[in-house]
């Protein structure tokens, strides 16, 4: 984890140095232009500031949550603080979903798990899938890969999200070998 901690913090040094502007700075852009959803600011940051998908993305989630962010790169945050947050309420029945994915996605071997507000990134060289709630009653998997053709089950997403497919699980008998050759397909090609 203190790869990807001290990736993302040069990532951000990155950033000033290429905008010329302070990440202060740059946030106060952010929250001046009144936008609240991270899709729209990423899309701000890269025609206002020519920063590039990566970097943009990465500020818009600095931008959202300093402080969580923050938190969660210097390993305040404890991914079982994480999934307590995301696995709360009304989506705490959710939670055996995430854990069985987790369980059969280590045994593909190393990767990062990244806590984010509603949901965990999961990275190798680059983020392969994310997972959390969809609604109350449904978990979603977002999967990075190229070249399998979606079905009605395997989503395809308009291009520039920050996965090319989803699936949602409604029960955890849905956690089959198909999806999880989706998953290890979307981990081989984040090497």
């Amino acid at each position: 984890m203190a790869d990807i901690n001290q990736a993302t913090l040069n990532q951000l040094a990155n950033i000033e140095k290429r905008s010329g502007k302070t990440l202060d700075e740059l946030v106060g852009a952010v929250k001046a232009s009144g936008l609240e959803k991270h899709g729209q600011i990423r899309d701000m940051l890269k025609s206002t500031f020519g920063l590039g998908f990566g970097d943009a993305s990465v500020l818009a989630h600095y931008a959202l949550d300093r402080e969580g962010m923050m938190r969660a790169l210097s390993g305040e945050v404890s991914a079982d603080d994480a999934l307590d947050s995301i696995y709360s309420g009304a989506k705490a029945d959710l939670r055996p979903f995430h854990e069985k994915l987790m369980n059969e996605i280590s045994q593909f071997g190393e990767f990062e798990s990244v806590p984010k507000k509603t949901y965990i990134s999961l990275r190798r060289a680059r983020q392969f899938a994310m997972i959390g709630p969809a609604t109350n009653t449904q978990v979603e998997v977002g999967l990075n890969m190229k070249g399998i053709p979606g079905t009605a089950r395997l989503v395809e997403q308009k291009p520039g999200g920050m996965c090319q497919y989803k699936v949602r699980l409604s029960t955890l008998e849905e956690i089959d070998q198909e999806l999880l050759g989706w998953l290890k397909t979307a981990y081989d090609s984040a090497a």
